[in-house]
């Protein structure tokens, strides 16, 4: 991950907290801000990028979208990373 890059894991906090995260990192001159989401979280990763996506309209694109699982505490644990650009 480099400088022009901003990760957002997202977990148990509310959603409007992820998406002020986003903004946040785009403000602060980050180009490109991934999403990542594991387990029971995934469909809220999607509902941070729609609501992004929402609120900064046709400023943000949408670059990539990977799936797949890791393993996590000896378990294999599916995960969605959503890659976003400003």
């Amino acid at each position: 991950m480099s400088s022009e890059e901003g990760l957002v894991s997202v977990g148990s906090r509310p959603l409007s907290d992820y998406v002020l995260s986003v903004v946040i990192l785009f403000n602060q001159g980050v180009k490109r801000v991934i999403l990542k989401g594991r387990g029971g979280n995934i469909s809220k990763t999607i509902a941070v990028y729609n609501a992004v996506k929402d609120r900064l309209g046709d400023a943000v694109k949408l670059e990539n979208i990977e799936i797949g699982s890791e393993y996590f505490n000896k378990k294999r644990i599916s995960y969605i990373r959503i890659v976003i650009s400003k």
